[in-house]
């Protein structure tokens, strides 16, 4: 069923639905390939797809044609390993945001959804005040937030704990002079799940030189997962966070609070 016509084109219902969904894609695309290097490769890759056109459709020219045809063919392969990073950052984008993630009814259906388990949300409190008095003694720190994923690869690169989360716990931790200070601790459902874990380390070229290792991993596990990562630097005392691989640096505590509120409640 035609809607309008544009000209000769007729348009239907269902090619609005698919302009709508490719610009989506385009848009969440875009998202992840800002500001890192593959922005740069990606528009080499269009340059070439320009230089094909030109040399097969337009001028002829078979030798050439046929050499950037022949990296073309084995172009998707390629794609998948260039981009390796960001196709995974796109497809767990994708499954958080999804519709199977956010309903009610299909959480409880789906055996694979370890958040369907959850009896109750994050009492990011204890965080919240541990983070306030790190800022005040300018003690180093990194705690990562799971949401939809219990971050199991990186928890098995620290020390297992699975203990309740609370404010002395935490600072005791990253005490500049305990064995578990350097590196991040992981919070699933309410719990510490390890302390001194390793995490990935952002790439991004256009980080601000100021920044150090532990808000460059706060980017880095952010930009592999949906989890929240929250940063107490050390040489400053500045709390920042980290989300979707964006931080937002040298927050106060009630902006950190109304940030929790809004990501866990």
């Amino acid at each position: 069923m035609d809607l309008f016509h544009i000209g000769f084109l007729p348009v239907r219902l269902i090619d609005i639905i698919d302009i709508l969904i490719v610009t989506f894609l385009l848009y969440k695309l875009y998202s992840l390939l800002r500001g890192g290097v593959a922005v740069n490769i990606f528009v080499g890759l269009l340059f070439i797809l320009v230089v094909y056109w030109l040399c097969v459709k337009v001028l002829k020219m078979q030798l050439l044609g046929t050499i950037i045809g022949q990296f073309m063919s084995v172009g998707f392969i390629a794609l998948i390993i260039v981009f390796q990073q960001e196709v995974r950052r796109f497809l767990v984008l994708l499954g958080t945001n999804s519709i199977l993630s956010r309903n009610v009814f299909t959480r409880q259906l789906l055996p694979w959804n370890w958040a369907s388990e959850r009896k109750r949300g994050i009492n990011f409190y204890p965080v919240i005040n541990a983070c306030k008095q790190m800022s005040r003694d300018r003690t180093g720190a990194i705690i990562v937030l799971s949401k939809s994923s219990e971050l199991k690869f990186y928890s098995n690169t620290g020390d297992p704990m699975d203990a309740e989360v609370s404010q002395r716990l935490i600072e005791s931790i990253f005490f500049k002079n305990s064995p578990l200070h350097d590196g991040a601790i992981i919070i699933v459902n309410n719990r510490i799940r390890a302390a001194r874990c390793v995490l990935p380390v952002t790439e991004k070229p256009d980080m601000p030189a100021h920044l150090g290792m532990r808000h460059r991993a706060a980017i880095g596990v952010t930009e592999h997962s949906d989890a929240i990562a929250i940063i107490v630097s050390e040489e400053t005392g500045e709390i920042s966070y980290a989300k979707e691989g964006q931080i937002t640096l040298n927050v106060s505590v009630e902006q950190l609070e109304s940030f929790l509120r809004q990501e866990f409640q």
